[in-house]
């Protein structure tokens, strides 16, 4: 009988182990779901696919003439809808301009992420921002490199989503003096 017993209190020890792991895989395989599924932030990315023309106005230094330009950028969202990629053209200060973005909406930190490339520097810029619903942007923060000084900076973009279709980029960052100012403003509208 003491035989029996045992046997039993064996199999229910391993019943309660294996459901349990199993529980544990439940929720696990659940919360993988929901990191990998796009959601309402990543359609809001995909707004931005397709073919836009730009007109970018960049200034040097506070207060200075701004040099004001145009061109094409065309963006696809990748990887079943959860990455949004932008490649533009243009010309920048005279020079042909080239540069590529991939932004991303991170479901289990809750903030996007966006990498800026191009063809006027050899590093890549890092931010992460949180969208605004009263103000309808996303204003991301992070840090890029001075070649001036040989030193990371801070930068800041907020991204407008506007009411009319366009959608508003600025760019702000350290002036000589330290004090942040408004470098780069790009207004992209639908081709």
């Amino acid at each position: 009988m003491k035989r029996y017993i045992l046997f039993l209190a064996a199999i229910f020890v391993v019943f309660v182990f294996s459901s349990s792991s199993l529980y544990s895989q439940g929720e696990d395989m659940k919360k993988w779901m929901e990191y990998m599924t796009p959601g309402d932030m990543h359609k809001m990315l995909a707004a931005h696919s397709g073919k836009w023309n730009y007109k970018s106005t960049f200034w040097m230094a506070p207060g200075g003439e701004p040099s004001v330009s145009e061109g094409t950028s065309e963006g696809e969202m990748i990887y079943d809808g959860k990455y949004l990629v932008s490649k533009i053209k243009g010309n920048m200060m005279g020079m042909s301009f080239e540069g590529m973005s991939v932004e991303g909406y991170d479901n289990a930190a809750k903030v996007f992420q966006s990498t800026w490339i191009d063809n006027m520097g050899t590093g890549i810029m890092l931010m992460t921002g949180k969208w605004d619903d009263a103000a309808k942007n996303i204003t991301y923060t992070g840090k890029m490199m001075d070649p001036l000084t040989g030193s990371y900076i801070n930068i800041r973009q907020i991204v407008k989503y506007n009411t009319d279709g366009s959608t508003t980029m600025e760019m702000y960052c350290p002036g000589p003096d330290g004090k942040e100012y408004k470098n780069m403003e790009l207004i992209y509208t639908k081709q």
